[in-house]
C-alpha cells in the first residue's frame, strides 16, 4: 500500500494544478488545433539556448576520454564549483568566494532539497512569502519541516513586519524567490535589508539566526531593475538557483548551492549540503553539464523577447479589462481574478477553459483570487488570445 500521505497530497484539487493543466492542454490541441488553443500553464522557456551553450555541447560531447562520465566529488568537479564561486561573487558584489562554498546540484529543485535536508530538524519551520513557488510546500515537508505562509505588502514586496511575527525558536530558515514566480517582483535592497534587520534582532535574541535562502533561477531576466545582493546584507545567507530559465535548459536538470563565505556555519552547512545531495539519491549533478555550464555560465543572453511578449501580453489584458501586477522580472504575469467570481481562481481558471485557455490558478501559489500566465510562449499564442480573454472575462 502505498503512503496515506502521498495519496492525499496527490488526490487533492491542488496537487501538480499546473502539470494538470499542461496535460490538459495537449489534449484540446490535439481536438482543436494548437493555433486555437492558448496554452500559459508551464513555464517552460522556449527561447533557444545561447550559441555558446550549444558549442560548449558539442564540443564536449567528442571527448572519448578515460572515465569522462564517471563519479567526481558529490559536491561536483572543482573547476564547476570554482566557475560557481566566481559567477556568485560577481553578482553578489563581493570580491572572492571559494571553491568550498559550493555544492553542484541537481537543478535549483535539487538544490533547495539538499539546503533543506542539511537544515531542518522534525517541526522545525520555514518561513515564505506569499504568493510562492507551489512546490516549496512539498520540499519543506520532505524534510520534516512546516510551512508559515506570511502575508506580502499589497504590491506583494517583502513585509518585515509580519516576517518579524512569524519567527519563533523554531524558525530555521525563510526562502525569498527574486524575481518572484507567480508575481514578477524583484525585492528591493531597502526590502532585503528589513528582512535582514529582523532576522538579525531574532537571532541575537535567541541564539538561533534563520538562513535567508535566496531561490534565483530568474535572476538575469529583468527588465530594467537589479536583483539586490544578499551575502553583503547578511552572514546567514544561501543561495540556491539554476541554468534552466537563463540559459534555457530545464531539462538538463543543472544548478548549485553557494553559502555566504562570512556564514560561521558554512564548513558544517556545506558538509550537510553534500551528505544530503548524496542521501537524497542525487549522488551528484549531471556531469556533462557541469561541465558545459563550467564553460559557459557568463554567455551573453537576450532575454528582450521576453519583455516584449510581456507588453504584448499587458495590451491584452487592457483590452479584456483584468488587473495585473507589473513583472518587473521573470515570465510570469499575475492577473486579479475578475468581478463577479468572488475571487475564486479554480472557479475562473476553469471557466477560461471554455475558451481553450490554460492559466495556473492563484491558490496553487499561495494566492488566491489572481491566477498567472506564463509568457514563454510563441507570440502568436499571446496576440490571438486577445478575443479569447475578451470573451471569457465579460462572460458572465
Amino acid at each position: 500500500m502505498i503512503s496515506k500521505n502521498i495519496k492525499a497530497l496527490v488526490e487533492s484539487p491542488s496537487a501538480g494544478v499546473i502539470r494538470k493543466m499542461f496535460e490538459e492542454g495537449a489534449v484540446l490541441k490535439q481536438k482543436y488545433g494548437a493555433d486555437k488553443v492558448y496554452d500559459f500553464s508551464l513555464g517552460n522557456p522556449d527561447l533557444d539556448p545561447p550559441q555558446a551553450v550549444i558549442d560548449a555541447i558539442k564540443e564536449i560531447a567528442q571527448d572519448t576520454s578515460h572515465n569522462c562520465h564517471g563519479y567526481m566529488p558529490n559536491a561536483g568537479y572543482p573547476f564547476a564549483r570554482t566557475a560557481m564561486a566566481q559567477k556568485t561573487a560577481k553578482e553578489q558584489g563581493i570580491a572572492e568566494i571559494p571553491m568550498d562554498c559550493v555544492v553542484m546540484a541537481v537543478g535549483a529543485a535539487g538544490a533547495l532539497n539538499s539546503a533543506l535536508k542539511a537544515l531542518l530538524n522534525p517541526g522545525d519551520e520555514v518561513i515564505v512569502p506569499c504568493p510562492y513557488f507551489t512546490e516549496y510546500d512539498h520540499y519543506i515537508h520532505n524534510h520534516g519541516g512546516e510551512i508559515v505562509r506570511v502575508k506580502t505588502k499589497d504590491d506583494f514586496g517583502l513585509d518585515a513586519v509580519t516576517i518579524a511575527a512569524a519567527l519563533n525558536e523554531k524558525t530555521a530558515a525563510i526562502i525569498i524567490n527574486s524575481p518572484n514566480n507567480p508575481s514578477g517582483r524583484i525585492y528591493s535592497d531597502e526590502e532585503i535589508e528589513a528582512v535582514v534587520s529582523v532576522l538579525n534582532a531574532h537571532g541575537h535574541k535567541t541564539g538561533r539566526y534563520p538562513y535567508l535562502i535566496c531561490d534565483e533561477p530568474y535572476r538575469a531576466i529583468t527588465y530594467g531593475k537589479k536583483v539586490a545582493a544578499v551575502f553583503p546584507k547578511y552572514e546567514y545567507a544561501v543561495v540556491v538557483t539554476s541554468f534552466a530559465k537563463n540559459l534555457s535548459l530545464p531539462g538538463e536538470r543543472i544548478g548549485y548551492i553557494c553559502v555566504n563565505p562570512a556564514c560561521p556555519e558554512r564548513k558544517d552547512f556545506i558538509a550537510a549540503a553534500i551528505f544530503a545531495t548524496r542521501v537524497l539519491g542525487y549522488v551528484n549533478a549531471p556531469a556533462f553539464f557541469q561541465k558545459v555550464i563550467a564553460k559557459t555560465w557568463d554567455a551573453p543572453c537576450d532575454y528582450s523577447l521576453y519583455e516584449k511578449r510581456r507588453n504584448e501580453l499587458i495590451q491584452v489584458m487592457d483590452y479584456a479589462g483584468l488587473e495585473y501586477a507589473m513583472p518587473e522580472g521573470a515570465f510570469y504575469l499575475f492577473v486579479k481574478v475578475p468581478d463577479g467570481w468572488n475571487d475564486d481562481d479554480l472557479a475562473f481558471t476553469n471557466h477560461l477553459k471554455d475558451y481553450n485557455i490554460l492559466c495556473a490558478p492563484g491558490s496553487a501559489f499561495g494566492g488566491p483570487g489572481w491566477f498567472r500566465i506564463a509568457y514563454c510562449v510563441a507570440e502568436s499564442t499571446i496576440i490571438n488570445s486577445k478575443e479569447a480573454f475578451y470573451n471569457a472575462t465579460h462572460s458572465r
